[in-house]
């Protein structure tokens, strides 16, 4: 009988810089919230559009580096009850897209919400976080400091051997 060993978790900070591929987005700031449940994607105007008999999801996506505000469109959504930071619940519309940290794509569910009075415009909940990260409060940006190292190790692998 051969026994498995349960599969490490990485450790992830109070904060970091996460990235949506299939969104186009990189570096966007997201907070880590264990009292949260679903994670949490910022956007503006969320509304369902008819083109036929197909229903899509229309939503703009604020990117708060000052880039301008793009529409995204998706036919697999669904809507939920969802409560807030304040506790009231309110029924949300949520997508699932893929998120990159420590390298790693991880497909998730993400509610649309209105994130703009909040300092990030994503948060990253129990959901995604469970059974794959310990969560330690006094780090921050984990992910993209060895986002960052990695391409730096690249670089500098790929001029060590064009210099031989």
């Amino acid at each position: 009988m051969k026994l498995s060993l349960p599969k490490a978790k990485q450790i992830i900070g109070m904060t970091d810089l996460v990235d949506f591929p299939d969104l186009g987005l990189s570096d966007v700031q997201a907070k880590v919230d264990t009292g949260a449940y679903t994670s949490a994607l910022h956007c503006k105007d969320v509304q369902v559009k008819r083109s036929g008999l197909r229903k899509k999801l229309s939503f703009w996506l604020i990117d708060k580096t000052g880039e301008p505000a793009r529409q995204f469109f998706s036919d697999k959504f669904s809507q939920r009850m969802i409560r807030n930071s304040f506790g009231v619940a309110e029924l949300r519309y949520v997508i699932t897209t893929p998120i990159v940290l420590f390298g790693r794509t991880i497909r998730a569910e993400f509610t649309l919400a209105d994130r703009e009075q909040l300092k990030n415009p994503v948060l990253l909940g129990r959901k995604l976080l469970r059974n794959r990260f310990l969560v330690d409060v006094s780090q921050k940006n984990l992910s993209y400091q060895q986002k960052v190292n990695s391409q730096l190790t690249s670089v500098v692998s790929k001029k060590t051997t064009s210099v031989q």
